[in-house]
């Protein structure tokens, strides 16, 4: 076994399923992890079967009936514990992320530091969980809005970002007083139940098992379960756009709530009067960080006619310099796609560019080496082209141009998905109008830094495909509980709204 598996508390065969204890012997299915750099298999997980998620959704729902009581600055302080427990072992985890997903090690630890922050971020919350008060029309009435826990969660990731999604909506869920049950990807399932083993652990030391469940298990034995699941009244899901549809039109069918973070297709304006050396440095960590496997990923540039040659020859000057291999080397910027699948999605793309028109720039090959390997690629492209619309997930980035600033509005509108934007210019002015109500129709939209690295004390999320879902930061947290509008007389009459005088 790999060591830092061992320092985790792995073992060769794992349990993917946990409750307000630890199943030893679930009864789904196993998945095997594989290495994507190397195609070593790593280690094994028994995932839930439709027994244990019923055990699991049970003991959350008795989680909490006692968690929603207590003290909402109580539940931060868990919080701010399981914040601690992550951070000693925050290298162990980035390497496992790397590892297990492919991503460098640099931003496998980011992903661990994500958590961590949110936590940070989630403890202060619990202090400030506000309702607003109004006036009321009513002599002798006081009007007062207040939140109140949800429920149980349900909480599906994908596998790019295995755990720092799951703790974007578990850290602020638990703070508002909700429990969880969360379904990881089964691509990437020892970091998620490493990871569980920690929330457990904390949650068990406070007295509050359950709070933070884990069912990872196949579609039709946990999935399609938790969606149809009258129990749980709010499911977020990330992942693609396909997916997207099939939780929106399950959930809603019941009446449930749910937060969807689905495709991006992120674009990136640049300017005449850009700082190219500076986009150049943002377009590349935007393109070709996780080797193009998130869903902020830059996929389009949109570059001005009198630029768009100089900033060609920069990008693919920079690109051949981009150290391809092992993600846990110090020195590799660009990591493996997460399995074969991924790279046949990457070539398919690639050919319907050629037939549509485009033209690979550099790049467009597999690197002859094991594992799941690729070049970065840039294409020559037109906004009609089709595949230009389509979200690939590789590091696959089209280039076109444009004449004016409303010509690159269109185009960078001009896709079904809306998550992150951004332009890079030196003018107050076009960047105000970027930003404006007829600029960029996006969720994100950056001025001078690309379309990735999204901080967590905004909302993260999208309009359009992406499913309109917030996450983080901001007031996202008003998503996991309850409104309640409460009204008070404190006089002795009974006076109506709007005047009315009955009898």
């Amino acid at each position: 076994m790999h060591a830092v598996l061992t320092e985790l508390g792995l073992q060769e065969k794992n349990s993917g399923a946990c409750g307000a204890d630890w199943i030893a012997d679930p009864s789904g299915p196993e998945v095997v992890s594989y290495n994507p750099a190397t195609g070593e298999a790593l280690g094994t997980v028994v995932q839930a079967g439709t027994k244990d998620y019923e055990v699991i959704v049970n003991d959350a729902l008795a989680a909490f009936e006692k968690w929603r009581q207590i003290p909402a600055p109580q539940r931060g302080e868990v919080i701010r514990q399981l914040g601690e427990a992550l951070r000693a072992k925050k290298e162990a985890l980035g390497a496992l992320v790397s590892l297990e997903m492919g991503k460098i090690r640099a931003e496998g630890e980011g992903e661990v530091q994500e958590m961590i922050d949110i936590c940070d971020f989630a403890v202060g919350l619990s202090r400030q969980l506000y309702g607003k008060t109004m006036h009321s029309e009513r002599p002798g009435h006081r009007m007062y809005e207040q939140w109140h826990p949800m429920g149980v969660v349900g909480i599906i990731s994908a596998f790019n970002f295995p755990v720092a999604v799951w703790n974007w909506n578990s850290a602020i869920a638990a703070v508002c007083g909700d429990s969880m049950i969360w379904k990881p990807s089964p691509i990437t399932p020892l970091v998620s139940v490493a990871t569980q083993k920690i929330a457990h652990d904390v949650f068990v030391e406070n007295g509050f098992p359950g709070v933070m469940t884990m069912a990872l298990g196949t579609v039709e034995a946990v999935g399609e379960k938790m969606l149809a699941d009258s129990r749980i009244p709010i499911v977020s899901a990330t992942g693609s756009c396909r997916m997207g549809r099939r939780v929106a039109e399950v959930v809603s069918q019941r009446f449930g709530k749910t937060i969807l973070e689905l495709g991006g297709n992120n674009a990136m304006v640049v300017m005449e009067d850009a700082d190219l050396e500076l986009a150049t440095r943002g377009i590349l960590f935007g393109a070709v960080g996780t080797a193009g496997q998130r869903c902020t990923t830059t996929r389009r540039i949109i570059a001005h006619k009198n630029i768009v040659k100089d900033l060609t020859e920069r990008l693919v000057k920079a690109y051949a310099t981009v150290p391809i291999g092992d993600p846990l080397d110090a020195g590799t910027l660009m990591g493996p796609l997460v399995n074969e699948e991924a790279v046949a999605a990457m070539m398919n793309a690639l050919e319907a560019a050629k037939e549509q028109g485009g033209e690979v720039l550099y790049g467009g090959n597999r690197v002859e080496r094991p594992g799941h390997f690729v070049e970065p690629t840039i294409v020559r492209a037109t906004p009609d082209m089709p595949v230009v619309k389509d979200e690939t997930f590789a590091p696959i980035l089209y280039i076109m141009e444009f004449e004016d600033l409303d010509e690159a509005i269109r185009i960078q509108n001009g896709v079904p998905q809306g998550l992150s934007s951004a332009i890079f210019t030196t003018n107050v002015l076009s960047a105000e109008k970027f930003l404006s109500a007829t600029g960029s129709d996006c969720g994100i939209a950056n001025v001078n830094i690309g379309t990735s690295g999204a901080e967590i004390g905004g909302a993260f999320g999208g309009e359009k495909e992406t499913g309109g879902g917030r996450e983080a930061g901001s007031d996202s947290w008003k998503q996991y509980m309850r409104r309640q509008t409460c009204t008070i007389n404190w006089s002795r009459e009974l006076p109506l709204a709007q005047g009315i005088n009955f009898g």
